[in-house]
């Protein structure tokens, strides 16, 4: 096939991504503003929060990944135009969605005394516990928005859940700014206060992106009547099936970047901060590689509906060569701007905090370098995995990614990590190892799937 062939994909690829990478940015954006606000407070405080948030993401993972489950059964229920299909798959997933909401902030609410035995420093601690209380409690309504998020995007209304997600995050900026500094005659509440903007604006979310459903005449019989609790216990093991195995791919993956969190708190607390001004610049690139793969997760489905599987491959490896290009420009940005960067989360001119700050500073900077690098991996990885999720081939790939991560990355994590070997950059070398091994053993897996299902299609043509 020419470069053409996969080339004229691109902006329909992009049309359909865009408000996705724009909301996933947005759930990104809530903990970039949160660290960009509370770094005013010093590195203490910025340690405390990548600490209660080392705890949100594990959560966060399990129930972002169980969601998307329902984003390929609605797509192919879509492409087959069959409602009945479509609204069993989203009212099963929503009422799994809500109570795994509900498990989440349970286990992490429950979870916090861990951290006394984690050799955290004892300072980013006692900062740490109150805020993960507030923050804990808005688990519930994001995995439900996850829920709605998900059915919008497999009906291709990709830029439904984007709205809601701008508009939370503007309500948590102006949160954020009264509740963190104390302003319009409001306490000083400090991160405490950031914990309160990320609770109300999730609450927020959910009811804006209901109602924008429910005034849309493709939604509207959808969203209403649900009866969430009249259930069928097939179609609730279909999504369980699909969902335990998603949810534990995304949870390998976040797990390892957590304990790289953890591996650099063993560090000390400048270490952490720097890791964590690291790792949310390289998660706001990487939610636009996110909303590629769900663009690849709702054209496979919608595909594999209308069984056309050579149109699959074509269409799977123009998002892939799309998602290279895009990791590419990232990676060249952060390689020039190592060193502007990491000065967005501190204060450089603060005298009282001048020696942490610039230390902190100069170690994101090198990180930054191993995160350029690991663009193109990561890339490759998530756009590849959401191609096999439009497939609904997620058992196979959960083991791949358990490999990848945690039998190549973690172990080099941690031996390269230790402050007599490359400290904070060794944790990153083992990142990028484990999602350059990530991205070979998935695209396998894809290659070997599309070629058989073509293989199929050819026999009965």
């Amino acid at each position: 096939m020419k470069l053409a062939d996969y080339t004229k994909e691109f902006k329909y690829n992009w049309r359909l991504a865009s408000p996705v990478m724009l909301g996933m940015l947005g759930h990104t954006f809530v903990t970039f503003v949160d660290n960009i606000m509370v770094g005013q407070l010093g590195t203490a405080p910025l340690a405390a929060v990548s600490l209660g948030n080392s705890f949100m993401f594990i959560a966060m993972s399990l129930g972002i990944g169980f969601s998307t489950a329902i984003t390929p059964l609605i797509a192919e229920a879509d492409a087959e135009n069959d409602f009945d299909k479509g609204k069993r798959s989203f009212k099963h997933g929503l009422f799994l969605c809500t109570v795994l909401g509900i498990l989440l902030f349970a286990l992490v609410f429950f979870a916090k005394p861990l951290m006394y035995f984690m050799k955290q420093p004892e300072e980013v601690v006692a900062l740490a516990i109150p805020y993960l209380d507030l923050v804990a409690a808005s688990l519930i309504p994001l995995v439900i928005f996850q829920g709605f998020k998900q059915f919008s995007d497999g009906m291709s209304m990709t830029k439904y859940p984007m709205y809601a997600t701008l508009l939370a995050n503007i309500i948590n900026i102006i949160l954020n700014y009264v509740l963190i500094f104390g302003k319009f005659g409001m306490p000083q509440l400090g991160i405490i206060g950031a914990a309160y903007g990320t609770l109300a604006s999730r609450v927020i979310m959910v009811v804006y992106i209901w109602i924008l459903l429910k005034k849309n005449n493709r939604s509207n019989s959808y969203v209403s009547k649900i009866h969430l609790f009249n259930l069928d216990k097939r179609v609730l093991k279909k999504v369980f099936n699909l969902g335990v195995p998603n949810a534990l791919q995304m949870f390998f993956e976040v797990a390892i970047f957590t304990a790289a969190i953890w591996l650099s708190g063993l560090l000390g607390k400048n270490p952490q901060a720097a890791n964590q001004i690291a790792l949310n610049l390289g998660s706001m690139t990487f939610m636009v590689a996110m909303g590629l793969s769900v663009a690849a997760m709702i054209r496979v489905g919608n595909q594999k509906g209308l069984k056309r599987y050579f149109e699959l491959r074509r269409i799977a490896f123009s998002i892939f060569l799309f998602g290279i290009i895009l990791a590419i420009g990232f990676a060249i940005l952060f390689f020039i701007f190592h060193k502007q960067l990491p000065k967005l989360y501190l204060d450089y001119n603060d005298a009282k905090n001048a020696v942490d700050n610039r230390e902190v500073i100069k170690m994101a900077s090198k990180l930054l370098l191993v995160a350029a690098v690991f663009q193109i991996s990561d890339s490759i990885q998530v756009v590849v995995l959401g191609a096999l999720r439009g497939l609904q081939d997620v058992k196979i790939p959960m083991f791949l990614v358990f490999v990848a991560y945690w039998i190549v990355g973690f172990p080099l994590c941690w031996f390269l990590g230790k402050a007599n070997m490359y400290g904070s950059t060794g944790i990153w070398i083992g990142l990028l190892a484990g999602l350059t091994t990530a991205a070979i053993l998935l695209y396998i897996r894809f290659d070997y799937l599309s070629k058989k299902l073509i293989m199929k299609e050819t026999i009965n043509s």
